[in-house]
């Protein structure tokens, strides 16, 4: 009642909820409110509960009232008293008003501090989060540390990767469902998973531990019981039971590396721990139980590997519901610079002194390692490398010019060694035609092969070469655009990725 006497919260109706049981006190309740505000009309609604604290008898109820009461929100406006009733009965009411089926605000009263006629305080709780700029930077904010927490800490300027991170942030987040990592040998898929692990541990969404296994080191029966666990005497050796990997990421998440390498018995199997949450352990004679998230990652072609009958279809499907792929370093050169610090602080980590190049230096290797002269096969493994040995030798603990061109050297030497240098490449599918190409030609179609050569697809590498362009036009098709270019020299997709 005290709620009436406040002058600067004039009511003019009062719609009261109440239990049929207190019939006589609501009326009495009533009554008082007319006396202290005689401009408030009342009225009173019966509504009966099995047990005010029932959340769905009481949800169901007040919603009901809900969608029954005529609001008129162009006319009135509506406050939705929470301080009374049973806490289950507050929380529906909040649940409704948030969702706007109560198309209100939310009033909360404040008893007296005992002074003699201090009806206490009031105040309205708004719960349209926009307004609130703290709360929505500080929501930003947070959402901008997962996605740096995804990354290392790399301030990464590719477009696109930084928007892949964005929603394997948000899957992660929202999902405990599979999650399909693709992308050539050296392209992060390891440490994105455990990263994912840790966001996760870190906004209590998994208990359990990280557990990882690469597929390509097993096979036969050492990958069961790597997998699924023995018992003992199930096989010569098998002095003592084994848990198995995917007991011990229970609660947790399995990080399958290399997935495309297991044998469809081990195939068949984690299907049906997937689905099921339960396996059989190699010689055992009753399930155990598991309940994990499986992150699998590959470099090779699943969809291929189900046509040549070398991967099960339905295991497929099961974890391809979040697939993200991970593009090559020689698609995200200018993530190189960052990229490049961020192994230099990996390599004092693990070796306990800080090694720096000098400017100069420092923009040699960036200018080389970017230009497409610097074919990156093995992606970040093999920049991590090129950090190590050029930290390793740096005298005094600085990088100079004379250190980056040995390991430039070094590169050179070895990417000349694993395939055809670009220019081998031109001459490779032109033959004697490509004596014929004008200079210009020439260096530009080196670079087109290139990029072809790091690209999964045609649509991929028409994208990569024409980004700029793009963004220019109000339609676009990148594929068409690159094999109209492709045959101007005779040449198709097919026979470029072939070759």
């Amino acid at each position: 009642m005290d709620l009436f006497r406040h002058e600067d919260l004039l009511v003019s109706r009062f719609e009261l909820v109440f239990d049929p049981k207190i019939a006589r006190l609501a009326k009495t309740v009533a009554e008082d409110i007319r006396s202290v505000s005689p401009e408030t009309e009342v009225r009173l609604h019966e509504l009966a509960f099995p047990s005010a604290w029932d959340f769905e008898s009481v949800f169901e109820g007040l919603s009901d009232f809900a969608d029954r009461y005529p609001f008129d929100t162009e006319a009135e406006d509506y406050l939705v008293h929470i301080t009374t009733g049973s806490h289950v009965m507050q929380i529906c009411l909040f649940l409704l008003t948030e969702s706007r089926r109560m198309p209100a605000r939310l009033l909360q009263a404040n008893p007296p501090h005992g002074h003699r006629g201090d009806p206490g305080s009031w105040q309205v709780i708004d719960l349209d989060l926009s307004k609130y700029d703290r709360l929505a930077k500080r929501h930003a904010r947070e959402s901008e540390d997962a996605l740096s927490f995804l990354k290392s800490g790399i301030e990464t300027r590719n477009a696109e990767f930084n928007a892949l991170i964005a929603r394997i942030e948000r899957v992660a987040l929202s999902s405990a469902a599979p999650i399909l990592l693709t992308g050539a040998t050296g392209t992060g898929k390891s440490r994105l998973a455990r990263r994912i692990h840790e966001l996760k541990a870190a906004r209590r969404l998994v208990k359990g531990a990280f557990v990882e296994l690469n597929c390509a080191t097993l096979r036969g029966d050492a990958a069961m019981s790597a997998l699924f666990g023995h018992r003992r005497g199930a096989f010569t050796g098998a002095t003592h039971d084994r848990p198995g990997l995917l007991k011990s990421a229970d609660g947790g998440m399995l990080f399958l590396d290399e997935i495309g390498e297991l044998g469809l018995d081990e195939q068949a199997m984690l299907l049906h721990a997937l689905e099921e949450k339960r396996f059989l352990p190699v010689g055992a004679d009753r399930e155990e139980s598991s309940d994990f998230q499986l992150v699998a990652g590959t470099n090779r072609d699943l969809a291929a590997a189900v046509r040549d009958g070398r991967f099960r279809e339905d295991l497929l499907s099961r974890i391809d519901l979040w697939t993200f792929r991970l593009p090559p370093l020689a698609q995200r050169r200018e993530d190189l610079e960052p990229n490049l610090r961020y192994e230099l602080d990996r390599f004092a980590s693990a070796q306990g002194r800080r090694v720096s190049f000098n400017r100069e230096a420092a923009e040699r290797f960036v200018r080389f390692a970017s230009s497409h002269e610097a074919h990156w096969p093995a992606n970040f493994r093999e920049l991590n490398a090129a950090v190590t040995r050029m930290a390793t030798l740096a005298e005094g603990g600085r990088i100079d010019e004379r250190g980056v061109d040995e390991e430039i050297e070094r590169l050179r030497a070895a990417w000349s060694a694993g395939g055809a240098a670009p220019e081998g490449r031109v001459t490779a599918l032109l033959g004697a035609g490509a004596d014929d190409l004008d200079r210009f030609d020439r260096v530009q179609l080196e670079d087109v092969l290139d990029v072809c050569r790091t690209s999964p697809s045609l649509s991929e590498a028409g994208r990569t070469l024409f980004s700029q362009s793009r963004r220019r036009r109000a339609s676009t098709n990148d594929a068409d655009r690159l094999r109209k270019y492709l045959a101007r020299f005779g040449l198709t997709w097919e026979r470029v990725r072939a070759d």
